[in-house]
Protein backbone atom coordinates (compact mmCIF):
# COMPACT_ATOMS: atom_id res chain seq x y z
CA UNK A 1 0.00 0.00 0.00
CA UNK A 2 1.78 2.96 -0.54
CA UNK A 3 1.93 5.50 1.57
CA UNK A 4 -0.11 9.07 1.58
CA UNK A 5 1.54 12.12 2.11
CA UNK A 6 0.33 14.63 3.95
CA UNK A 7 0.99 18.02 2.70
CA UNK A 8 0.32 21.17 5.06
CA UNK A 9 -0.81 24.61 3.99
CA UNK A 10 1.65 27.08 3.66
CA UNK A 11 1.53 30.35 4.50
CA UNK A 12 0.68 31.85 0.92
CA UNK A 13 -2.47 29.50 0.54
CA UNK A 14 -3.37 30.21 4.38
CA UNK A 15 -3.91 33.85 3.70
CA UNK A 16 -5.04 33.28 0.34
CA UNK A 17 -9.00 33.37 1.84
CA UNK A 18 -8.58 34.95 4.72
CA UNK A 19 -12.20 33.95 5.11
CA UNK A 20 -14.55 31.37 4.62
CA UNK A 21 -17.17 32.25 2.57
CA UNK A 22 -15.42 35.70 1.58
CA UNK A 23 -16.99 36.14 -1.33
CA UNK A 24 -20.66 35.35 -0.60
CA UNK A 25 -19.97 37.94 3.06
CA UNK A 26 -18.65 40.50 0.94
CA UNK A 27 -21.62 40.24 -1.81
CA UNK A 28 -24.09 40.65 1.45
CA UNK A 29 -21.96 43.67 3.10
CA UNK A 30 -22.27 45.00 -0.31
CA UNK A 31 -26.10 45.04 -0.72
CA UNK A 32 -27.01 45.95 2.59
CA UNK A 33 -24.31 48.56 2.36
CA UNK A 34 -25.75 49.47 -0.72
CA UNK A 35 -29.71 49.60 0.61
CA UNK A 36 -28.49 51.30 4.22
CA UNK A 37 -26.45 54.36 2.92
CA UNK A 38 -25.80 54.20 -0.59
CA UNK A 39 -29.65 53.84 -1.92
CA UNK A 40 -30.61 56.66 0.32
CA UNK A 41 -27.86 59.21 -0.07
CA UNK A 42 -28.17 58.28 -4.46
CA UNK A 43 -31.79 59.11 -4.07
CA UNK A 44 -31.17 62.05 -2.36
CA UNK A 45 -28.90 63.54 -5.21
CA UNK A 46 -31.25 62.43 -7.69
CA UNK A 47 -33.88 64.50 -6.12
CA UNK A 48 -31.70 67.41 -6.23
CA UNK A 49 -30.38 67.57 -9.46
CA UNK A 50 -33.68 67.47 -10.85
CA UNK A 51 -34.06 71.09 -9.39
CA UNK A 52 -32.15 72.27 -12.09
CA UNK A 53 -30.22 75.51 -11.86
CA UNK A 54 -32.85 77.48 -11.20
CA UNK A 55 -33.87 76.17 -7.85
CA UNK A 56 -30.80 75.74 -6.36
CA UNK A 57 -29.97 79.49 -6.81
CA UNK A 58 -33.20 80.15 -6.06
CA UNK A 59 -33.02 78.04 -2.42
CA UNK A 60 -29.00 79.22 -2.05
CA UNK A 61 -29.49 82.91 -2.85
CA UNK A 62 -31.86 83.15 0.53
CA UNK A 63 -30.14 85.35 3.57
CA UNK A 64 -31.40 82.86 6.01
CA UNK A 65 -29.75 80.00 4.45
CA UNK A 66 -26.65 81.79 3.83
CA UNK A 67 -26.52 82.53 7.10
CA UNK A 68 -26.62 79.31 8.52
CA UNK A 69 -24.43 78.45 6.33
CA UNK A 70 -22.23 80.30 7.86
CA UNK A 71 -22.76 79.15 11.21
CA UNK A 72 -22.28 75.59 10.64
CA UNK A 73 -19.36 75.50 8.56
CA UNK A 74 -17.43 78.93 10.76
CA UNK A 75 -18.54 76.81 13.67
CA UNK A 76 -17.62 72.91 12.87
CA UNK A 77 -14.26 74.48 11.58
CA UNK A 78 -13.44 76.16 14.65
CA UNK A 79 -14.50 73.67 16.58
CA UNK A 80 -12.47 70.75 14.58
CA UNK A 81 -9.10 73.14 15.00
CA UNK A 82 -10.02 73.18 18.74
CA UNK A 83 -10.77 69.44 19.23
CA UNK A 84 -7.87 68.58 17.31
CA UNK A 85 -4.73 70.03 19.46
CA UNK A 86 -6.46 69.26 22.68
CA UNK A 87 -7.23 65.41 21.23
CA UNK A 88 -3.78 65.26 20.04
CA UNK A 89 -2.61 66.38 23.58
CA UNK A 90 -4.75 64.05 25.28
CA UNK A 91 -4.25 61.01 22.71
CA UNK A 92 -0.09 61.78 23.96
CA UNK A 93 -0.81 61.65 28.17
CA UNK A 94 -2.62 58.71 27.30
CA UNK A 95 0.03 56.75 25.46
CA UNK A 96 3.00 58.58 27.24
CA UNK A 97 2.50 58.68 30.75
CA UNK A 98 1.10 56.16 33.58
CA UNK A 99 -1.18 57.84 36.10
CA UNK A 100 -3.53 56.93 38.16
CA UNK A 101 -6.94 57.01 36.70
CA UNK A 102 -5.20 56.68 33.23
CA UNK A 103 -7.99 54.17 32.17
CA UNK A 104 -11.29 55.63 33.47
CA UNK A 105 -9.64 58.84 31.10
CA UNK A 106 -9.13 57.11 28.57
CA UNK A 107 -12.81 55.35 28.96
CA UNK A 108 -14.30 59.08 29.04
CA UNK A 109 -12.73 59.77 25.63
CA UNK A 110 -15.65 57.33 24.22
CA UNK A 111 -18.44 59.39 26.46
CA UNK A 112 -19.92 61.38 23.50
CA UNK A 113 -19.81 58.62 21.41
CA UNK A 114 -22.08 56.39 23.89
CA UNK A 115 -23.82 60.13 25.29
CA UNK A 116 -27.23 60.59 23.55
CA UNK A 117 -26.70 63.69 21.89
CA UNK A 118 -29.80 65.45 23.50
CA UNK A 119 -28.74 64.85 26.53
CA UNK A 120 -25.69 66.38 25.89
CA UNK A 121 -27.13 69.27 24.93
CA UNK A 122 -29.30 70.04 27.55
CA UNK A 123 -26.34 69.23 29.84
CA UNK A 124 -23.95 71.70 28.27
CA UNK A 125 -26.70 74.26 27.73
CA UNK A 126 -27.37 74.17 32.00
CA UNK A 127 -23.57 73.98 32.71
CA UNK A 128 -22.98 77.45 30.33
CA UNK A 129 -26.33 79.07 31.34
CA UNK A 130 -26.11 82.43 33.13
CA UNK A 131 -27.03 80.50 36.38
CA UNK A 132 -25.13 77.16 35.55
CA UNK A 133 -21.91 75.72 37.24
CA UNK A 134 -19.55 77.94 34.79
CA UNK A 135 -22.23 80.47 33.27
CA UNK A 136 -22.74 82.35 36.55
CA UNK A 137 -18.95 82.94 36.95
CA UNK A 138 -19.16 84.40 33.29
CA UNK A 139 -21.68 86.36 33.74
CA UNK A 140 -19.93 89.06 35.81
CA UNK A 141 -17.63 89.55 32.71
CA UNK A 142 -20.17 89.67 30.56
CA UNK A 143 -19.32 86.44 28.52
CA UNK A 144 -22.52 84.58 27.16
CA UNK A 145 -21.85 81.02 26.22
CA UNK A 146 -25.97 79.98 25.91
CA UNK A 147 -27.44 81.45 22.73
CA UNK A 148 -24.74 82.42 21.18
CA UNK A 149 -22.26 81.07 18.39
CA UNK A 150 -19.62 80.53 21.44
CA UNK A 151 -21.73 77.76 22.74
CA UNK A 152 -22.52 76.09 19.42
CA UNK A 153 -18.56 76.19 19.30
CA UNK A 154 -18.51 74.01 22.81
CA UNK A 155 -20.86 71.47 21.91
CA UNK A 156 -19.26 70.95 18.53
CA UNK A 157 -15.97 70.15 20.38
CA UNK A 158 -17.34 68.10 22.80
CA UNK A 159 -18.63 65.68 20.27
CA UNK A 160 -15.87 65.80 17.98
CA UNK A 161 -12.81 65.32 20.73
CA UNK A 162 -13.07 61.47 20.41
CA UNK A 163 -12.24 61.40 16.56
CA UNK A 164 -9.30 63.68 17.42
CA UNK A 165 -8.41 60.96 20.13
CA UNK A 166 -9.08 57.91 18.75
CA UNK A 167 -7.08 58.24 15.50
CA UNK A 168 -4.15 59.67 17.11
CA UNK A 169 -4.24 57.67 19.80
CA UNK A 170 -2.95 54.29 17.67
CA UNK A 171 0.14 56.04 15.80
CA UNK A 172 1.31 57.19 18.94
CA UNK A 173 1.64 53.78 20.40
CA UNK A 174 3.26 52.34 16.81
CA UNK A 175 5.61 54.73 16.99
CA UNK A 176 7.04 53.99 20.52
CA UNK A 177 9.57 56.16 21.68
CA UNK A 178 12.48 54.47 19.71
CA UNK A 179 13.08 57.23 17.05
CA UNK A 180 12.77 60.05 19.35
CA UNK A 181 14.85 58.86 21.69
CA UNK A 182 17.58 58.18 18.79
CA UNK A 183 17.24 62.16 17.49
CA UNK A 184 18.04 62.93 20.79
CA UNK A 185 20.90 60.88 21.43
CA UNK A 186 22.19 62.28 18.33
CA UNK A 187 21.63 66.20 20.00
CA UNK A 188 18.21 67.17 18.95
CA UNK A 189 16.39 68.77 21.40
CA UNK A 190 12.72 67.57 22.65
CA UNK A 191 11.04 70.76 20.74
CA UNK A 192 13.44 69.24 18.09
CA UNK A 193 12.49 65.71 17.95
CA UNK A 194 8.93 66.45 17.90
CA UNK A 195 9.20 68.97 15.17
CA UNK A 196 11.27 67.01 12.84
CA UNK A 197 10.40 63.22 14.06
CA UNK A 198 7.18 62.74 15.48
CA UNK A 199 4.52 65.62 14.01
CA UNK A 200 5.22 64.26 10.18
CA UNK A 201 3.73 60.50 11.31
CA UNK A 202 1.23 61.97 13.14
CA UNK A 203 0.41 63.95 10.55
CA UNK A 204 -1.87 61.42 8.28
CA UNK A 205 -3.46 60.88 11.68
CA UNK A 206 -4.56 64.89 12.59
CA UNK A 207 -5.82 65.24 9.56
CA UNK A 208 -8.25 62.37 9.73
CA UNK A 209 -9.00 63.36 12.53
CA UNK A 210 -9.82 67.06 11.91
CA UNK A 211 -11.98 65.94 8.70
CA UNK A 212 -13.62 63.51 10.78
CA UNK A 213 -14.88 66.32 13.49
CA UNK A 214 -15.71 68.73 10.95
CA UNK A 215 -17.77 66.07 8.79
CA UNK A 216 -19.43 65.12 12.45
CA UNK A 217 -19.85 69.01 13.43
CA UNK A 218 -21.77 70.05 9.74
CA UNK A 219 -24.05 67.57 10.31
CA UNK A 220 -24.88 67.57 14.22
CA UNK A 221 -28.15 68.40 15.30
CA UNK A 222 -29.10 67.10 19.66
CA UNK A 223 -26.26 68.27 21.14
CA UNK A 224 -26.64 72.18 19.05
CA UNK A 225 -30.08 73.33 19.27
CA UNK A 226 -30.46 73.49 23.19
CA UNK A 227 -27.10 75.96 23.80
CA UNK A 228 -27.72 77.34 20.25
CA UNK A 229 -30.62 79.41 20.89
CA UNK A 230 -31.47 78.81 17.30
CA UNK A 231 -32.02 82.54 16.39
CA UNK A 232 -32.41 83.27 12.32
CA UNK A 233 -29.74 84.90 11.05
CA UNK A 234 -27.46 84.23 14.11
CA UNK A 235 -27.15 81.05 15.79
CA UNK A 236 -29.39 78.72 13.42
CA UNK A 237 -27.30 76.28 12.02
CA UNK A 238 -28.18 74.21 8.73
CA UNK A 239 -29.68 71.22 9.85
CA UNK A 240 -31.72 73.30 11.91
CA UNK A 241 -33.21 74.76 8.96
CA UNK A 242 -33.58 71.67 6.83
CA UNK A 243 -35.81 70.55 9.76
CA UNK A 244 -37.91 73.63 9.62
CA UNK A 245 -38.06 74.39 5.97
CA UNK A 246 -39.67 70.52 5.71
CA UNK A 247 -42.02 71.60 8.09
CA UNK A 248 -43.28 74.55 5.70
CA UNK A 249 -45.46 75.13 2.38
CA UNK A 250 -43.15 75.04 -0.32
CA UNK A 251 -39.51 74.35 1.51
CA UNK A 252 -38.77 71.07 0.68
CA UNK A 253 -36.74 72.77 -2.17
CA UNK A 254 -34.66 74.37 0.56
CA UNK A 255 -34.47 71.05 2.42
CA UNK A 256 -32.86 69.15 -0.39
CA UNK A 257 -30.75 71.71 -1.22
CA UNK A 258 -29.39 72.50 2.39
CA UNK A 259 -29.09 68.78 2.36
CA UNK A 260 -27.20 67.78 -0.36
CA UNK A 261 -24.66 70.91 0.54
CA UNK A 262 -24.53 68.93 3.93
CA UNK A 263 -23.89 65.72 2.29
CA UNK A 264 -21.73 66.94 -0.39
CA UNK A 265 -19.08 68.64 2.21
CA UNK A 266 -18.92 65.59 4.20
CA UNK A 267 -18.11 63.24 1.24
CA UNK A 268 -15.23 65.78 0.30
CA UNK A 269 -13.70 65.63 3.61
CA UNK A 270 -13.83 61.27 3.41
CA UNK A 271 -12.15 62.29 -0.02
CA UNK A 272 -9.75 64.40 1.79
CA UNK A 273 -9.13 61.62 4.28
CA UNK A 274 -7.99 59.20 1.97
CA UNK A 275 -6.16 61.25 -0.54
CA UNK A 276 -3.53 62.67 2.22
CA UNK A 277 -3.47 59.03 3.55
CA UNK A 278 -2.21 57.90 -0.22
CA UNK A 279 -0.19 60.69 -0.59
CA UNK A 280 1.91 60.12 2.90
CA UNK A 281 1.96 56.47 2.05
CA UNK A 282 3.37 57.17 -0.45
CA UNK A 283 5.70 59.85 0.67
CA UNK A 284 7.31 57.24 3.10
CA UNK A 285 7.94 54.46 0.42
CA UNK A 286 10.17 57.34 -1.30
CA UNK A 287 11.85 58.34 1.85
CA UNK A 288 12.51 54.44 2.76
Amino acid sequence: MSEQVLTLPTSATRWRRPLPGLGLGLGLGLTWLGLIVLLPLAALILRSGGLGFAGWLRAISDPRVIASLKVSFGAAFIAAVVALVFGAVIAWVLVRYRFPGRRLMDAMVDLPFALPTAVAGITLAAIYDQNGWVGQWLQPFGIQLVNNVAGIVIALIFIGLPFAVRTVQPVLETLGREQEEAAISLGASRLTALRRVILPELLPALLTGFSLAFARGLGEFGSVIFIAGNLPMKTEIAPLLITIRLEEDGGVTAAIVLATLLLLMSFACLVAINAASTLFAHGNRRDG
